[in-house]
């Protein structure tokens, strides 16, 4: 019985590989109606990594199918890192590209965790749509809110997958529900999951009106059948909905909706199609991935209603111009390779080779061994070899068009970096959202015979990842690494161990607190020295004042200033003076920021003023305030979603009340309930341990940025004392060295 499943297996797989073969060779010169670029984004533990696994195998893309940290030590095709099949999460995003119905699809698996959500913003900056999973359990998580914030950043239509209809408590009626409430999507079901948990059997397509099981090995064989019985009159209400949905805001189908015709498949499918491109829609499907249900249909709705590069506006600035609406040059993704090539890095990566540039490609094509030029150092490049990437594995192509995302070896460059092929139209791609770091922690080798390995590897991690941010401190004499969270941090020392053969000593977490300013705080401040020869001049006068609660992680500058008291060339100066200030707060060290400094008036010398007189007196500006005003610390606050069977509610909501957050809201459902807070990040070391011992292992909890507030003023007095302390022992230890 084995041995003929797996003849009949491999024999499935072969005539897939030959497809495969004949149809890689077309895969370079697809016209663009037939390529999809999607990204495949969600919370923590929804199945994505899973998901993508079935659609390389259904498209031949791959013979076998390997689990998240699977029992065969194997691991799946896109965590092709060591540290991702260990852990059995996505670290970095993955690209490959495959073939389904003759169009060209190219995917990017992105991480879940908030710490590495840096990997689903630059993937979602390039990509044309999306797959949103979610668990037909957890629902929509504290990270899907901010992949959908992400999405609505770019614009980037998707339709949504709810995956784990397999698992016990699986209630996909409850996530389209939390789909309208918690996310504002005009969502409605396309398909109805024919049973539940250990009884999920197929779906139903509400489109067509036909019932798809998933039959023979690993569910490759899709068959349509009649409705069951039991599901007709729902099935039929649902359809009704669905139409009802996409009506609202699509004019066509509107209008057949009034005339109440029955709209046939073609038009539903072009109203959707329409509706989804203009984020006006989002379709819902269901299935278990693990369980081999509900991916092909899923693959079949990418082509169907996900857009094609040519229905995607993408727009480039000039390098030096600026950055208004009426600047913007719109790309052409005409694939005749008339127009001239305009490229975007979006990701690097260090490989066996050298640099691993990943490539979006807007405008023109680009050849093996042409020169391209990066928009924004003008360097000239040479582009030795041009690659299609399938995880880590790479494939040499002779060419790319618009619409491609490809990979280029040995190009230094920088994330953001636009590339085109004639030197003299400098443009520059919009560029991706990169959120600030919010967790430091002192770094060093364990042994200091390690520094050069270590300095290699911090080169290289910083300049992958523009969240992993390294310096030196040269109050506390220490390395300090910045990121986006505990696992952040933790993954990135164990590289350096792995990778570099470099152990490292991690201290304590810093939290990056902020300085900012109560009320506003009139200053005058006038910079005079003369000591013989020339001399330095400058006065400003004006307002620092705060910003909103909005705006608090903002620093805004002003110019107010009117006449010639402060000659205009003097103005760069004050401000820049003003921003150095804010790089280093007086009051405990941290950045200052949620302030305007406005600039009203002031004075200068004929002959002493200078830029450095303008700098100093504005950083004088900011020391008086600081003597005068009312300053107070902000801390970074996190979205906290703690989830736990129901008789730990109590014990949870204790901890979660102890480290200062404040409870916003509580689910409960089958026997588990989901709390959601607000918690300074301060007080959230250590609690993932907490939360294991206090649930018998059971509970589990993510969280996310939410925004910065004022520290509590016990907080803000330790963090004053603390640094008081460092400022001290820095001084003593200086003396005792000229003595």
């Amino acid at each position: 019985m084995v041995s003929q499943f797996s003849v009949l297996r491999k024999g499935l797989r072969t005539i897939q590989h030959i497809r495969w073969a004949s149809s890689a060779k077309l895969a370079e010169h697809k016209e663009l109606s037939k390529i999809r670029n999607i990204g495949i984004s969600a919370h923590i533990d929804s199945g994505k990594t899973t998901l993508t696994e079935r659609i390389l195998f259904y498209t031949g893309r791959i013979d076998e199918i390997h689990e998240v940290k699977g029992k065969d030590g194997v691991g799946a095709t896109m965590d092709s890192m060591e540290l991702e099949r260990q852990r059995g999460i996505t670290i970095q995003s993955a690209a490959t590209y495959t073939i389904w119905k003759d169009h060209n699809i190219n995917i990017i698996d992105t991480p879940g965790h908030v710490d590495f959500t840096v990997e689903v913003e630059r993937a979602l900056r390039v990509l044309d749509g999306a797959i949103l999973v979610l668990c037909a359990v957890g629902g929509v998580q504290s990270q899907t809110l901010t992949v959908n914030r992400q999405m609505k950043r770019y614009s980037v239509p998707c339709l949504a997958f709810i995956n784990k209809l397999d698992r016990m408590g699986a209630n996909p009626f409850k996530v389209l529900h939390q789909l309208r409430s918690k996310l504002n999507h005009n969502a409605a079901f396309v398909q109805l999951p024919i049973g539940l948990e250990s009884n999920c059997k197929g779906v139903v397509d509400l489109i067509k009106q036909k019932a798809l099981y998933f039959e023979g090995p690993f569910g490759m064989d899709v068959t349509e059948d009649e409705i069951p019985k039991e599901m007709r009159s729902e099935a039929i209400d649902r359809r009704s909905e669905l139409i009802e949905h996409i009506s609202n805001v699509d004019d066509t189908l509107g209008d057949i909706f009034l005339e109440d015709r029955e709209p046939t498949v073609d038009e539903v499918k072009a109203a959707m199609r329409r509706a989804v491109i203009k984020r006006l829609f989002t379709p819902v499907f269901v299935g278990t991935a693990l369980k081999n249900k509900g991916v092909q249909p899923l693959l079949d709705s990418v082509l169907d209603f996900l857009p094609n590069p040519s229905e995607v506006n993408n727009y480039a600035f000039h390098e030096s111009g600026d950055r208004s609406d009426e600047s913007r040059i719109l790309m052409n993704p005409s694939r005749d390779g008339k127009s001239p090539f305009v490229g975007l890095a979006f990701k690097l990566e260090a490989g066996k080779f050298g640099q691993l540039t990943y490539i979006r490609v807007y405008q023109g094509m680009l050849k093996k061994g042409e020169i391209i030029y990066n928009s924004r150092t003008g360097k000239k490049i040479k582009v030795p070899r041009l690659l299609r990437m399938h995880s880590n594995e790479m494939e040499d192509v002779g060419e790319v068009y618009a619409g491609d995302i490809c990979a280029l070896f040995g190009v230094d460059c920088a994330s953001g970096d636009s590339f085109v092929t004639d030197s003299k139209m400098r443009l520059s791609m919009e560029s991706m959202h990169i959120p600030d770091p919010v967790i430091s922690l002192s770094i060093r080798p364990k042994n200091p015979k390690d520094l050069d390995s270590f300095s290699k590897a911090i080169n290289r991690f910083t300049k992958e990842d523009p969240t992993f941010q390294v310096f030196y401190d040269n109050d506390n004499k220490e390395t300090i690494a910045s990121g986006m969270g505990e696992l952040h941090l933790e993954i990135y020392s164990q590289r350096m161990e792995r990778e570099y053969n470099c152990p490292v000593v991690m201290g304590k977490p810093k939290v990056a607190f902020r300085e900012s300013l109560v009320s506003p705080i009139e200053f005058d401040y006038l910079h005079k020295k003369q000591s013989g020869g020339a001399g330095q001049y400058g006065r400003v006068s004006g307002i620092i004042e705060p910003l909103g609660p909005s705006e608090n992680t903002q620093v805004v500058f002003n110019d107010e200033t009117v006449g010639t008291n402060i000659p205009k060339q003097f103005v760069p100066a004050v401000e820049k003076g003003f921003r150095m200030m804010t790089e280093r707060g007086l009051l405990s060290g941290h950045k200052i920021s949620g302030v305007k400094f406005r600039l009203i008036d002031g004075a200068h010398h004929i002959v002493d003023s200078s830029e450095l007189a303008f700098i100093l007196a504005a950083q004088g500006a900011v020391k008086q305030a600081y003597d005068l005003g009312n300053w107070h610390i902000l801390e970074p606050i996190m979205a906290v979603e703690v989830a736990a069977p129901e008789e730990f509610q109590g014990t949870v909501m204790g901890q979660l009340n102890k480290r200062h957050g404040i409870i916003t809201g509580t689910e409960s459902s089958e026997g588990w309930f989901t709390i959601y807070a607000e918690v300074p990040l301060n007080d959230m070391f250590g609690y993932a341990s907490e939360l294991r011992s206090a649930t018998q292992g059971k509970g589990e909890f993510s969280m996310d940025y939410s925004r910065y507030s004022p520290a509590l003023p016990e907080v803000q007095a330790e963090i004053v004392r603390m640094y008081q302390e460092s400022i001290n022992i820095a001084q003593n230890q200086k003396a005792g060295k000229k003595r």
